[in-house]
């Protein structure tokens, strides 16, 4: 999964013709055997003590409440968990509630690849929710979402009803909400197993397992990069410039005032005249992206120069820039400069691969200890995880 790429499988246009436009749908395109089964559904289910919203029924367009099936448990420190009540459940389900799963990337290692093979492919952070029907009646209505959606169909089908929109680009805080839904779909789709579906935010939609079998499926929410969040990033930019940190002068006189606010027009527009800003801005937000951490037990004291100890970068966008007499790595928020050597042992794990130490140290032509020493400060910096069992 990690050296696929979810645009090719929207097509070779996908990136210049359909993102942030227009819905796409690209039946057989990916390989799901592995991704995630029913029983990899029941042991997270089992294992976990999923609180709503994170595990919740809908239907209609309504959260059914957590009491229709679970059962309150209160530990002896006297908190209340909802332990899952597993004959209700499928009582619920079958009277015709979906049950959706959030952020269930955080809790399965293959939908966490996928997740971060589309993040290193889009270059923004993904969440993968899971939907589970069993029939036509819709769990959530017709609805709109405030992110671009990427969804997978696993196992089953699922009908897909795309409306079109009627707020362009919604957003989660808006000064207004979009109008009615249209009455009439532009596309009427039926979902199986591998096929691909993308579905731009605002885009109007209806979904239910009405082809007489079960569905489950997982939708990768996309994070949204608006003018909003640009002209918010350029404006920490602009606190190096005394002017930009001074108090605003509230109480001055209409002349004093419009010079600050000329003054501040300036300031900006030198920074908006830069034509690598959203190239800029970009770097910025993968550098800083911290993907999914975790930590690198049982080595709390340092990496061993074990040849057999495999690593991978946590993050899915780190940044490898190789200058003339250093390479630079941006990751998870922190910055590291190591001599070109490093380059070799980098690039592997920021293009999403696993590797063992020693296939890092042939390659890069070092010794084992200096490769683990190279690793040691990734994880220092929280950047990156080892793990002979990874």
């Amino acid at each position: 999964m990690t050296d696929l790429s979810i645009a090719a499988c929207l097509g070779e246009d996908f990136l210049a013709q359909a993102l942030h436009r227009e819905h796409r749908h690209t039946p057989g395109a990916l390989d799901v055997a592995g991704l995630m089964t029913w029983d990899d559904l029941n042991n997270i289910l089992a294992a976990h003590r999923l609180e709503p919203p994170r595990m919740r029924l809908s239907r209609d367009g309504e959260t059914l409440l957590v009491g229709g099936y679970t059962t309150p448990v209160a530990t002896r420190r006297h908190t209340v968990w909802h332990r899952l009540h597993p004959a209700e459940l499928h009582t619920r389900l079958l009277e015709g509630a979906s049950l959706a799963l959030d952020s269930v990337d955080e809790l399965h290692p293959p939908l966490a690849r996928l997740a971060e093979a589309i993040e290193r492919d889009l270059r923004t952070r993904v969440q993968a929710n899971l939907y589970a029907s069993w029939t036509s009646t819709e769990g959530f209505g017709v609805h709109w979402d405030d992110h671009d959606t990427i969804v997978v169909q696993l196992d089953g089908a699922k009908r897909w009803r795309i409306y079109g929109t009627t707020r362009p680009f919604p957003l989660y805080r808006d000064i207004e909400d979009p109008d009615e839904a249209p009455t009439e779909p532009v596309a009427d789709l039926v979902l199986h197993p591998g096929d691909v579906l993308y579905v731009p935010r605002g885009v109007w939609h209806a979904v239910s397992a009405d082809q007489g079998t079960r569905s489950l499926h997982v939708t990768c929410g996309l994070q949204t990069h608006t003018a909003t969040d640009l002209m918010a990033w350029v404006s920490e930019q602009l606190l190096t410039h005394e002017d930009w940190r001074r108090d605003l002068p509230l109480h001055a006189g209409p002349d004093v005032q419009a010079d600050a606010v000329d003054g501040m027009r300036k300031r900006l527009a030198e920074l908006l005249d830069d034509p690598r800003l959203l190239a800029r801005y970009r770097t910025a937000m993968d550098g800083q992206a911290v993907g999914r951490m975790m930590p690198s037990l049982p080595y709390i004291d340092g990496i061993p120069a074990d040849p057999h100890l495999r690593v991978r970068l946590t993050t899915a966008r780190a940044v490898l820039d190789v200058g003339d007499d250093i390479v630079t790595l941006s990751a998870a928020g922190t910055v590291y400069d190591f001599t070109l050597e490093a380059e070799a042992v980098l690039r592997p794990l920021v293009g999403g691969r696993t590797v063992d130490l020693a296939t890092l140290a042939d390659t890069a032509g070092l010794a084992l200890e200096d490769v683990a020493g190279l690793i040691q400060e990734l994880v220092t910096g929280q950047a990156a995880v080892v793990g002979s069992l990874l």
